[in-house]
């Protein structure tokens, strides 16, 4: 059985159900391996797996289940129906359902029609069996970095007073399809100068110059798993103090990482990067000091003071502590990592001391 389908399976058993169904994209193919728009998969406690799709899918659905070993099944006249086939075949009483992403309207339409048919909520337990990663998951999002990183150093050959940063955000994402990537992770975030205080800012016609910071937060995509990064760099001599915060940043996004292992406390850990920013110019961390990243960009668990969490083995996460003055500078540095018994491994591998250019 596929390892995904049968620690679902697992699950299924856990939470004392007959079957999950799932409709959310990144949960779907955690189980089928590739990204319909629309579907349906459904999974029994005894491992009988379905997915339900319609003919746009068809041929890239059997292709998967190859591996898989899901059975594809073609819509013949609506996904409601087709559902309501296998509960009957399954005789499923009690079924687990995403209540965190499900909208109104799509739990309405279902629970009218399987009528006899208990809804079992799923929160965030699914999500949590998709946090720690398989082996092969993770050799995924090492391409994807892998990509996104020869991309960045291509790039920086690109860098010069008078680009924009549209233009060069637009070449960023271009070079890193050249180099394989099935997509951006997220909208590219490259900022020049006044800009990077804006931690999610776009990218404007905005023109390098001389003494600027330069943020670029970027990832690359493969086979569905993402890659995530920041690097901040120098054009030209930076100040005083710009090397200041560029170094406390830095100092901190080391600590940081020599603190994550299996069982460390993502709370404490921010605490203890906010309260040194604090004692070391009056600094703020405005932001998550990082968050998991899958099949999803951001995805539990969130390193932040809101959330109790604790890390665990082979959680893949992001360390990135940032500064920023409006008005003047802002400097982000970022890795994404594997979580081990003892540490962490980075996926990323990039120059973290100074860049100037």
């Amino acid at each position: 059985m596929y390892i995904n389908i049968e620690k679902t399976t697992k699950l299924i058993q856990e939470k004392e159900c007959d079957a999950v169904i799932l409709f959310n994209e990144s949960n779907m193919h955690y189980l089928c391996s590739f990204s319909p728009s629309e579907g349906v998969i459904i999974i029994t406690k005894n491992g009988n797996s379905y997915h339900i799709v319609d003919s746009r899918y068809t041929e890239t659905a059997q292709i998967h289940a190859q591996k898989t070993g899901l059975k594809v099944i073609e819509i013949k006249n609506s996904f409601l129906n087709e559902v309501n086939d296998i509960v009957n075949k399954e005789n499923i009483k009690k079924l687990l359902f995403e209540n965190e992403t499900i909208s109104l309207a799509q739990y309405n339409s279902y629970a009218k029609k399987l009528n006899n048919t208990e809804f079992v909520e799923l929160n965030h337990d699914f999500m949590l069996m998709r946090n720690k990663k398989e082996a092969f998951e993770i050799e995924l999002m090492k391409k994807a970095n892998n990509i996104a990183e020869k991309s960045f150093l291509e790039l920086l050959n690109e860098v010069k007073i008078g680009k924009t940063e549209k233009e060069l955000a637009a070449l960023f994402d271009y070079i890193m399809a050249r180099n394989g990537s099935e997509g951006v992770s997220f909208d590219t975030i490259l900022l020049t100068g006044t800009h990077t205080s804006m931690p999610h800012g776009v990218p404007s016609d905005k023109k390098i110059k001389d003494g600027d910071f330069v943020l670029f937060d970027f990832g690359a995509t493969y086979q569905g798993y993402h890659s995530d990064m920041t690097r901040t760099i120098f054009v030209g001599e930076p100040t005083e103090e710009m090397k200041k915060v560029y170094d406390l940043v830095l100092n901190n996004q080391k600590f940081a990482l020599d603190q994550y292992k299996d069982g460390a406390n993502a709370r404490q850990i921010t605490k203890m990067v906010e309260s040194n920013f604090k004692l070391n110019g009056g600094y703020d961390l405005i932001h998550s000091l990082g968050h998991g990243v899958g099949l999803e960009i951001h995805e539990l668990p969130y390193m932040s003071y809101r959330f109790d969490t604790m890390l665990r083995e082979n959680m893949v996460v992001t360390d990135e502590p940032g500064i920023y003055i409006p008005g003047k500078f802002g400097v982000r540095i970022e890795d994404t990592v594997q979580i081990t018994k003892f540490g962490c491994i980075s996926l990323t591998n990039s120059e973290k001391n100074y860049i100037i250019i």
